[in-house]
């Protein structure tokens, strides 16, 4: 083929109009900016909050195709949130603090910790999310898991002082529900037990209770699947079925003693 054919060829393969991906980079910086406008002392509050709202009017402009453009009402909404939002992170640090002996301060907790960075991403998507703005808030969780490895879906309901530790390798789908103080650690997955389209609109992830803490490379399936409060479900665990408040559930594993005739 001639260089016009293979252009043509590519353009006639180009079959979504919309995908544009200026909206990726430019919802990276929004989440940037409003990451630094909660929390970074440097980064003036007032004068920022107008930035935000024009790049949040561009991030409409590339995300939102309905020509009525219902969107544009969403910012003056998601704004008043924010204050509850940096609360709720705020206890997520103290969390953290208060959980993890290696934490030294709460300085090194905002700045250093990918699970408090990837709960931050997730929260502020969060709230987009439930006003119906659901690209913007995908891209944003999809930002903080590949800075950090942590996979949060922004529809998923997380309660007050949220702790992942270690982070790389959790996964938090988008039905699971998980209530207060809860502690993971690296490798967690609360998935769907089946992977169907036609299960869109049903509850596909588990249920978590308060005060759990669960261990590293775990994995909860199920959208009926629940873990009740005060429960420890150990390292390895492969749970498909509720288990009761008060739990201690770990992987039995064998240790085998060579001799020399095994050898």
């Amino acid at each position: 083929m001639d260089k016009q054919t293979i252009i043509e060829e590519l353009n006639r393969h180009k079959k979504l109009p919309y995908l544009d991906y200026r909206l990726k980079e430019e919802t990276e910086n929004f989440t940037n900016l409003l990451f630094h406008t909660l929390f970074d002392v440097n980064t003036p509050v007032a004068e920022n909050l107008e930035v935000l709202e024009k790049k949040f009017s561009r991030l409409v402009d590339l995300a939102c195709w309905d020509l009525e453009r219902p969107c544009v009402k969403v910012w003056d909404n998601y704004v008043q949130t924010l204050p509850s939002i940096l609360e709720k992170l705020n206890l997520d640090a103290e969390a953290i603090v208060n959980g993890d002996p290696a934490s030294i301060s709460l300085q090194e907790v905002y700045m250093a910790y990918p699970g408090f960075y990837a709960i931050a991403i997730y929260r502020l998507a969060h709230d987009l999310y439930q006003q119906g703005f659901p690209l913007v808030p995908r891209l944003m969780t999809e930002y903080a898991h590949r800075q950090t490895g942590v996979d949060i879906n922004p529809g998923a309901q997380i309660g007050k002082s949220f702790f992942i530790d270690h982070a790389t390798g959790v996964v938090i789908g988008e039905t699971a529900v998980i209530h207060d103080n809860v502690k993971i650690y690296q490798g967690v997955t609360l998935g769907a037990l089946y992977v169907a389209k036609n299960l869109q609109k049903t509850k596909r992830h588990p249920t978590i209770m308060s005060n759990v803490t669960i261990y590293a490379n775990a994995t909860i399936l199920g959208g009926k699947t629940v873990i009740g409060e005060n429960s420890v479900i150990g390292g390895n665990a492969w749970l498909t079925a509720s288990v009761p408040p008060n739990s201690t559930v770990f992987h039995t594993s064998e240790v085998k003693i060579k001799t020399i005739t095994d050898v």
